[in-house]
């Protein structure tokens, strides 16, 4: 058996074009034009690519994008009052505070001082509560591009047994909740489970997002089973980087059903979701119809 490649390049390219859709029709019938603030803190090379980016792609979907670059010195008040003035902005309906930020600033304070209905990456505590509870707020980018993906995949993914190996409050915790709410027997694994092979074997749906180069071996994956791979790790192979997932990705494609590549499968689909965040969001704050088929 080999494994269906999940092209999350070409997946996401899908999503940005239904956003850039649903923009162009929210400018023509209402003189919406939804807007991304994203605050970048300090200097670091891999957020500053990934905001670059971000911003490269709202606008391309016809979104206006605000790019708030702060030295690495800045103080939490001079940050906690830009994310007040964010928040009190009509013309901004997404804001994102760029992680990790300078170690001397709280990044649980600064996330949980956006406003609920702007907080597009979904980390706010109230949007993780609603997330748990079943009710509607705004949803991490990256488990959502993955439900996404899944549903594109199976339709339906009612009974099936889901294993997430990881347990963070970005991927793993809120991957778990969105597999619920799809009606998934669902199972949280980590580093500390007892057999964790085991437990992944068990799996119809595996999401692996623990952080750990390659850890997961095909003889972890149940034949036919569908694998999404959430890592990314920079690793030195015949003296030069390489990027690699959680997964082994040869001997476990040889087994799975489906499987998301690294690089070009989970990772295209954080941004085309926070475009469709900040879509969701700008609807959301004018009481219009939300796109379907862009939220979860």
């Amino acid at each position: 058996m080999t494994a269906r490649i999940i092209d999350g390049k070409a997946f996401a390219g899908r999503v940005r074009a239904q956003v850039a859709e649903h923009v162009e029709r929210l400018k023509r019938d209402h003189g919406l034009t939804p807007g991304l603030a994203v605050v970048l803190v300090g200097e670091d090379p891999a957020s500053e690519v990934y905001v670059r980016n971000k911003g490269r792609q709202t606008v391309e979907a016809g979104m206006a994008s605000f790019e708030h670059k702060l030295p690495a010195d800045t103080s939490e008040a001079d940050l906690l009052a830009l994310v007040r003035r964010l928040n009190a902005d009509p013309a901004v309906h997404g804001i994102l505070v760029q992680l990790p930020l300078p170690k001397h600033l709280d990044a649980e304070l600064v996330i949980n001082a956006i406003d609920p209905a702007k907080d597009v990456d979904g980390f706010h505590i109230s949007n993780v509560g609603l997330l748990a509870t079943g009710q509607k707020g705004m949803v991490p980018c990256t488990p959502l591009g993955c439900l996404m993906m899944l549903r594109d995949l199976h339709g339906s993914l009612s009974g099936m047994n889901a294993v997430v190996v990881g347990r963070s409050n970005i991927v793993g915790k809120p991957m778990a909740q969105l597999l619920l709410g799809d009606s998934c027997t669902v199972t949280i694994a980590h580093s500390r489970t007892r057999d964790l092979a085991a437990v992944c074997r068990g799996a119809d749906i595996l999401v692996a997002a623990v952080g750990r180069p390659e850890m997961i071996h095909g003889d972890w994956v149940r034949p036919g089973a569908t694998v999404i791979d959430v890592g990314i790790n920079r690793v030195e192979r015949d003296g030069a980087a390489r990027l690699v997932g959680d997964v082994h990705f040869a001997s476990a494609a040889a087994v799975a059903g489906a499987i998301t590549p690294v690089p070009g499968g989970v990772g295209p689909m954080t941004i085309a979701c926070l475009l469709a965040n900040t879509l969701t969001a700008a609807c959301r704050a004018q009481g219009l119809t939300e796109p379907k088929g862009l939220t979860a």
